[in-house]
């Protein structure tokens, strides 16, 4: 004698997808004002945020943390950003860096790339073709 099994009609299943996580980007600038500028504007994007006042402080949080991105300004004491970038490259060749800075000579910018930068902006920057960049990079 066969048993028939008896299956309840299920509706469409509620599975959650999981969440993906806001990439993380680490602002190195020495300027205050301009932290919290950016910081606010990744933030508002949807971004999760971590700042340093200069490279030495910044390649301390790189090690103690992960991070999608790096933004970085130039000129910074203790360590300059050309410095923290090829620290930073020593430890992971493929982290996205954006370098922004008041510098625009080209010697400045060839000296970033050279370093391994992966794109070079000027300040002021707009902050749509900042976030625009950011996305694009974390993509």
């Amino acid at each position: 004698m066969k048993k028939k099994l008896l299956r309840k009609k299920e509706g469409p299943q509620n599975f959650k997808e999981p969440q993906k996580r806001a990439p993380r980007v680490l602002i190195v600038d020495d300027s205050e004002m301009v932290r919290n500028f950016h910081s606010y504007l990744l933030k508002d994007a949807g971004f999760e945020v971590k700042t340093a006042a200069d490279g030495a402080e910044a390649l301390e949080i790189f090690l103690r943390d992960s991070f999608d991105l790096i933004i970085t300004d130039i000129n910074m004491p203790r360590m300059d950003g050309f410095t923290f970038i090829r620290r930073v490259r020593e430890l992971d060749k493929n982290i996205p860096i954006v370098i922004i800075s008041t510098q625009d000579e080209a010697r400045d910018k060839q000296k970033g790339f050279d370093a391994g930068a992966n794109l070079y902006l000027v300040k002021p920057t707009k902050p749509s073709v900042l976030i625009e960049n950011i996305k694009f990079l974390t993509a």
